[in-house]
């Protein structure tokens, strides 16, 4: 975490890892985000969710081992727990590992028949599957738009750790937000209740809890763009005043009116999509909304 936030600070654009956004505070707030009316992803995703779980079963089959990375409050997962038959376990992993325990001891209680096996770790990263999983086979559910937050370096990485972790015999469900109108993407990430405000600053307050720096939330102002040549959301917090920051004894200057860029949303239309994941997955069903707002895609390893 040292070595990533020393690096964006010392960049001409300043930047911090979008990840460090999910503390149990963080995950909290994105909780809140989901439930904003501006913010179209989640009720959009779910409402698929709900419409094609059948199609679902279809092709992940009866006796599946489900691994979430980037679990947070498991919310749509419900969906496919209360209605697909044969998930014998589930993996619940992310990087928050006190929500995320929270979390997994909730969802035992709830779910008895199935094994709940949560996993703290940064899954960008190759990691190992907890041991003496039931038999099943190897599905990933990465929903929401997170795919998109990541850099095109990072979705190779993801990709790839994805394509090594299930194996040719395993799925990936994954949800894919499209390309659409700028006016519902700028409302959707500058939300009128100041919430996406909140969880952006609180980067700056998780960072210096377990960094000790002396970042200063208050004096930063929430700004979410629309750059259309990289047809992304960019997220930044934009300083009110000239300030200074000190991190691991290294002091940055940071002016009045420039940024620390948090986070980018890539927006993708199908095609470009599928052209991305190509070298490890086939694409083999895609279910969207009415207004092709939001997709779900069913992908499977290539040869």
């Amino acid at each position: 975490m040292l070595e990533e936030v020393l690096m964006g600070m010392s960049q001409e654009q300043k930047s911090l890892p979008s990840k460090y956004f999910y503390d149990k505070k963080g995950s909290e707030l994105f909780d809140r985000i989901t439930d904003l009316k501006e913010y179209y992803p989640t009720r959009t995703e779910v409402q698929i969710l709900m419409e094609n779980i059948d199609s679902f079963h279809e092709y992940l089959g009866d006796h599946i081992v489900l691994i979430e990375p980037g679990s947070g409050s498991s919310t749509k997962t419900r969906i496919l727990l209360d209605r697909l038959v044969g998930i014998e376990a589930y993996v619940p992993i992310d990087i928050s590992s006190e929500y995320l325990h929270k979390v997994a001891k909730d969802l035992q209680d709830e779910y008895p028949e199935i094994e709940i096996r949560p996993l703290s770790a940064d899954y960008i990263h190759p990691f190992d599957l907890p041991e003496d999983l039931p038999p099943g086979r190897p599905i990933v559910f990465f929903p929401g738009s997170t795919i998109g937050n990541f850099s095109p370096e990072t979705v190779r990485e993801f990709l790839e750790v994805v394509y090594d972790l299930i194996g040719k015999e395993g799925g990936f469900l994954i949800g894919v937000d499209l390309k659409k109108d700028r006016e519902i993407l700028l409302a959707a990430y500058n939300d009128s209740e100041g919430v996406t405000a909140e969880f952006n600053k609180n980067i700056l307050r998780h960072i210096n809890r377990l960094l000790g720096t002396d970042f200063k939330p208050d004096s930063y102002e929430h700004e979410a763009i629309w750059n259309e040549e990289e047809s992304r959301i960019e997220m930044h917090l934009i300083s009110k005043t000239d300030q200074q920051v000190c991190v691991n004894d290294r002091r940055y200057t940071i002016r009045k009116g420039e940024s620390i860029h948090t986070e980018n949303s890539h927006k993708y239309s199908l095609q470009q999509f599928k052209k991305m994941v190509e070298p490890w997955f086939g694409v083999k069903k895609v279910w969207t909304d009415d207004e092709q707002l939001f997709s779900i895609q069913y992908l499977e390893p290539r040869s």
